[in-house]
């Protein structure tokens, strides 16, 4: 089994999503001995973003761009090749502002790629990622689950099932900005939600 743990906080310490993450890896890990773990961090190490150089990177054919523009696209080649490499894939995805973070959004954008992670079919999209597990761990300040405010979930599960990722779980954990009482409750009931989930 080849794991693939996306961070995508901000935080380099002390985040809840990654707290969450390690907990999903470490259990599967368990589970699964001879697993292997490849770990990115967004933040830590953050991507590009889509900018005019890349967009005129990516639609030139790979034997005419420049070694700058290959240079671009084999960053993205790089993340591209992690996903496909993955059988499951542990995102930790905190809401900043009622999405998703920046980091998490380049991300995206790096490994949706039109005849290669997608592709249009008569009906319309096809997604080309199909037969990935994938765990995704929210992190929230606030109460958002199942309420018109929450437009990371539908964001993320959208995204995932484009690319052919359907077999989605998600893990809560809410109410981190409402007080140290509200903290401990959130993780534990986390924590129970992974429990469950890996069961």
């Amino acid at each position: 089994m080849n794991i693939l743990q996306i961070n995508s906080s901000a935080r380099s310490t002390g985040s809840e999503s990654t707290r969450l993450g390690d907990s999903i890896v470490a259990k599967l890990t368990a589970a699964n001995p001879g697993a292997s773990v490849a770990r990115r961090d967004l933040a830590a190490n953050p991507h590009p973003v889509i900018d005019e150089p890349t967009l005129q990177a990516l639609f030139t054919p790979a034997e005419q761009r420049t070694p700058e523009q290959a240079a671009r696209v084999a960053l993205d080649d790089a993340l591209i090749a992690q996903v496909q490499a993955a059988d499951v894939i542990v995102i930790g995805a905190p809401m900043y502002n009622f999405g998703i973070t920046v980091q998490l959004k380049s991300w995206f954008d790096a490994i949706a790629r039109a005849g290669v992670t997608f592709k249009y079919g008569p009906t319309g999209p096809i997604g080309l990622l199909s037969g990935k597990k994938v765990y995704v761990a929210l992190s929230r300040g606030g109460l958002h689950r199942d309420a018109p405010s929450d437009t990371q979930l539908p964001h993320v599960k959208m995204f995932l099932s484009f690319l052919g990722m359907t077999d989605v779980q998600f893990v809560y954990s809410e109410g981190l900005g409402m007080g140290p009482d509200a903290v401990s409750k959130a993780q534990a009931e986390a924590d129970a939600q992974v429990n469950a989930v890996l069961a």
